[in-house]
């Protein structure tokens, strides 16, 4: 009676833990990496919907010849309105989705779970002066 031997030997059980420690080796700080470039790109991102929000709530007051302090409604939301721009206070309620940043309306927005949050963030400021445009600014060095 012959049994045949089925399964694998120590030395192929070694080689392939090794190449998997290999590829370990060389996967796990391209996926840490990852996480910084997904923080970077979902503030940007932000930045992106606040200038959107900002310039469709400007484009709406015009529209309408409306006061520049006149509130707009975006979407059953009134957006208070400084110099035909909203507010720092409701720039928030401009955007649909803020999921994963917070903000106390003032008009910043610090990414959660960044190292250093205060340097992850977008800031929008309404304008200064009438005629100007509301400063919006991206900062990614601390996600």
């Amino acid at each position: 009676m012959n049994k045949a031997m089925k399964g694998f030997t120590l030395i192929e059980l070694v080689v392939v833990i090794t190449i998997l420690g290999i590829l370990a080796a060389f996967a796990i700080p391209r996926f840490a990496n990852l996480e910084t470039e997904a923080r970077i790109a979902a503030v940007q991102g932000l930045g992106g919907s606040v200038r959107s929000a900002a310039t469709l709530a400007h484009s709406l007051s015009l529209a309408k010849g409306l006061a520049p302090t006149d509130s707009v409604d975006m979407e059953g939301t009134t957006i208070t309105m400084v110099d035909y721009y909203p507010t720092e206070a409701d720039i928030d309620d401009a955007l649909v989705d803020i999921t994963g940043f917070d903000n106390a309306d003032d008009g910043v927005f610090e990414k959660t779970g960044a190292p250093t949050a205060a340097t992850c963030s977008v800031t929008y400021v309404e304008p200064a002066a009438t005629g100007d445009a509301p400063a919006i600014t991206v900062a990614t060095a601390g996600c």
